[in-house]
């Protein structure tokens, strides 16, 4: 009876595993039949085999105009700036500006007692009528013969050193009022009215902000394509994303040996005053642009070491493509090589993408503020 037992033991566990068999060797053959229909593009795909297609967010590759720009940092100059200082010593009896205020140029900013320069003027011009005189008496008589040549030559060269003597004097003169050079605002007032103020004394500033000279530098492997005329906007963080636009003005002629970077100076317009000098800006400079570039979103490419990848799909699988890469800007790179316009890129679930993988593709939402793309460089502080 034990043997018996054993026996329908084994028949009920034989008949049980047959038909499990049968049943996944019939499920089996209904995946296969369907799956080359339904790899990528269609709900519930399976790839042969029946493990499902992984689905995935894509976006296509964009044919689009691109910026190449340079981002540097650098320096607000004044156009034209001087301190302005005492030529001669004197005593202050007039300050003839306010601190803050926009001069022009020629406008008399301080005066110094004149009286002294004044008597030395008039000794000198009676110098020069004596002078003239007696040079004026000499050649009367020379031209009787009762003086020699060389006296009368004498009396000229005194005449003519009197002269000298006075123009200096006028000079000494002039030099008691302090003129602006150019047209700008003053600055702070170092001097008091009735100082006694001596040569080298420092009564102010004066700058000419009209325009800036914003100065920053570029590595040298960009020099060449550096030259005037190039556009730069330049933003400091006083006044937000509010942009100076101006253009470049002059590139250095020598290399900083230890920085290995070129200084360049622009010019910025300062229509309404508000940038001072000494301002930290931020610039972005135009080096070129190219009209039919083909960009991908900057979280399709993938990094391993120096090279770089990304995930298109073709034929219904995900392809790992080396691309080399242009420009990077505002979310989105461009691909110099690798891609054509109208393939699809991965933009999610890259780290569970395998190589010849069939995929499910689903259109992506755009990133915000992606659509424009620019350059990639920095370099140092001015």
């Amino acid at each position: 009876m034990r043997i018996l037992a054993q026996v329908s033991v084994i028949a009920v566990l034989g008949a049980a595993g047959y038909g499990g068999w049968a049943y996944w060797d019939h499920a089996r053959t209904s995946a296969a039949t369907g799956a080359e229909g339904t790899v990528a593009g269609g709900g519930g795909a399976r790839r042969p085999g029946g493990a499902p297609a992984l689905s995935v967010d894509v976006m296509p590759v964009v044919k689009t105009s691109v910026l190449e720009m340079i981002e540097a940092v650098g320096t607000a100059h004044s156009n034209e700036a001087v301190t302005i200082t005492v030529k001669e010593s004197g005593l202050v009896t007039r300050l003839n500006f306010t601190e803050g205020q926009t001069v022009a140029a020629g406008h008399v900013l301080a005066e110094f007692d004149t009286r002294e320069r004044r008597a030395e003027i008039d000794i000198q011009r009676a110098m020069v009528d004596e002078a003239n005189r007696a040079l004026s008496r000499a050649r009367q008589l020379q031209s009787r013969g009762n003086v020699a040549e060389a006296r009368v030559d004498e009396l000229e060269t005194q005449a003519r050193t009197a002269e000298a003597r006075l123009k200096g004097a006028e000079a000494r003169l002039d030099n008691l009022r302090v003129i602006a050079p150019f047209a700008g605002r003053v600055g702070l007032r170092q001097v008091s009215l009735g100082a006694l103020v001596q040569p080298g004394a420092v009564i102010t500033t004066l700058d000419d902000t009209s325009r800036l000279k914003v100065e920053f530098n570029v590595p040298e492997t960009l020099m060449g394509r550096l030259k005037p005329g190039l556009a730069v906007t330049a933003r400091t963080a006083a006044f937000g994303a509010r942009e100076y636009i101006g253009t470049v003005a002059v590139v250095d002629t020598r290399i900083d040996a230890v920085s290995r970077s070129v200084r360049v100076q622009s010019n910025v317009p300062n229509p309404d005053d508000s940038l001072r000098p000494g301002m930290f800006m931020t610039v972005e400079l135009v080096i070129g642009q190219r009209a039919n570039a083909l960009v991908v979103p900057e979280q399709a490419v993938i990094l391993q070491g120096e090279r770089k990848y990304v995930f298109a799909v073709r034929g219904g699988r995900a392809i790992r493509v080396p691309v080399e890469t242009g420009v990077r800007r505002a979310g989105q790179v461009e691909i110099v090589n690798g891609l054509d316009t109208g393939e699809s890129v991965i933009v999610t679930g890259l780290q569970r993408v395998r190589d010849g993988q069939f995929v499910q593709t689903l259109p992506a939402t755009p990133r915000s503020g992606a659509a424009a793309v620019g350059a990639a460089g920095r370099s140092g502080a001015s």
